[in-house]
């Protein structure tokens, strides 16, 4: 299938400049507001019906169960019903309510945010926290630390990468860090687990005789993109900027930027793979929309403009190609790939971008009659509709934006 039969072509006008998109006070502008919050709340609506309908208790995962679901209603309060708390505590005790009965079936299989054990245990650990439950709050995070050791020894089949591996354990504690405080975080087992995941990069590269000091796998590919590839682990040592093992790392970890940033199709697009040529997927899992968080990323630690140059790059192909048939999700669909025009207006302050995600959203107002695949899981959060909410919830305050489960 080539690129063009995997979109539909952008109709839309670019940003002419001649409005403001943003009020003083961090908010998008109205009449766009109050537009963006009713749309919101009508696909809430129906998400949350086909929640409840669809739901399978054997997937609690943050990924396609109610794991994600939990995620959604915690973001929630923080933005859709922030100013509302009534609604904001509702949220909060329903969030709480799903992960309470989801921490009864983990299995200690996957050891990941999104799709494993670790996803429940942090946001329980900080839910537990923000409803003023510490001690409950405390024995979560007890057990999320004590997966380090499955983690960084136990497990010589665990990948490296963010669904599935060590990359999204430290995304784990990262987001427990965040919220709780560093003290509630051993700086030592996040040092522990950025050094093994480096080890791992560094053996691989050695035997291969790779161009890039360091080097990832999983399932026999060289993944390049977000989701199971360099791109999302090189990002998520990034944000772990400060731990002993990144510092001393950061040389090996700015030329695997460099070495990705030489695959890099004159589109702005990256391949899926090192083993493939074609330029042709767009989705925050494998491709540009994945790509412009590491390179904003590396412009904001190494201060090269040529990261820079490379995220705005990735806004061009995005905005041209990134109206996906696949669907409105976040992981392959529109909303995710218009967290990459969010991005880049954090970055430049540059309305255009601002105006791009707007465009995005309006697109996702009309969910569901594109002619779009319906996913295999319509109303989760990485593959179907509460991932668009998440979305349109961030919107509402575009500079505090962050994607699901990967910013920070």
């Amino acid at each position: 299938m080539s690129r063009s039969e995997r979109n539909f072509e952008n109709t839309f006008q670019d940003y002419d400049g001649r409005t403001s998109l943003q009020s003083p006070d961090g908010k998008i502008a109205e009449p766009f507001l109050s537009r963006l919050k009713d749309e919101t709340y009508k696909l809430l609506k129906q998400c949350e019906e086909g929640f409840q309908y669809t739901r399978d208790d054997r997937d609690y995962s943050v990924y396609t169960g109610s794991g994600g679901m939990a995620f959604l209603y915690m973001h929630l309060s923080e933005t859709l019903f922030k100013d509302n708390e009534d609604q904001r505590q509702k949220y909060l005790k329903n969030s709480l309510r799903i992960l309470e009965h989801d921490q009864h079936g983990l299995r200690g299989r996957r050891m990941t945010f999104v799709c494993g054990d670790p996803g429940i245990l942090s946001s329980l650990a900080v839910l537990y926290s923000k409803l003023g439950q510490e001690d409950k709050s405390t024995k979560c995070l007890s057990k999320l630390l004590s997966l380090s050791d499955n983690v960084c020894g136990g497990d010589p089949s665990l990948p490296d990468e963010v669904l599935y591996g060590r990359a999204g354990y430290l995304f784990s504690l990262l987001f427990a860090q965040k919220h709780l405080g560093e003290e509630k975080i051993p700086h030592d087992i996040i040092n522990q687990v950025c050094q093994v995941i480096l080890d791992s990069g560094e053996r691989l590269s050695r035997r291969e005789r790779s161009n890039s000091p360091l080097m990832f796998m999983w399932h026999e590919k060289h993944y390049v993109g977000a989701a199971h590839g360099i791109v999302g682990i090189m990002f998520m040592l990034l944000q772990a900027l400060s731990a002993q093992s990144v510092q001393s790392h950061l040389g090996s970890v700015e030329s695997c930027v460099e070495f990705l940033l030489s695959k890099q199709f004159p589109s702005g697009n990256f391949p899926s793979s090192l083993e493939s040529g074609t330029d042709k997927l767009i989705h925050w899992c494998h491709g540009a929309p994945g790509a412009v968080h590491l390179m904003i990323k590396a412009y904001q630690v190494f201060g090269k403009e040529k990261y820079l140059d490379a995220a705005l790059k990735c806004g061009e192909v995005v905005w041209s190609h990134g109206l996906l048939k696949k669907g409105y999700g976040i992981c392959h669909g529109v909303a995710g790939n218009a967290y990459t025009f969010l991005s880049l207006f954090k970055q430049t302050g540059d309305q255009k971008y601002l105006h791009r995600a707007i465009k995005f959203a309006e697109w996702c107002f009309d969910y569901g009659q594109h002619g779009c695949r319906t996913p295999d899981h319509p109303y989760s959060l990485f593959e179907g509709m509460a991932g668009t909410v998440y979305f349109l919830a961030d919107l509402l305050e575009p500079k505090s934006s962050k994607f699901p489960a990967f910013e920070i």
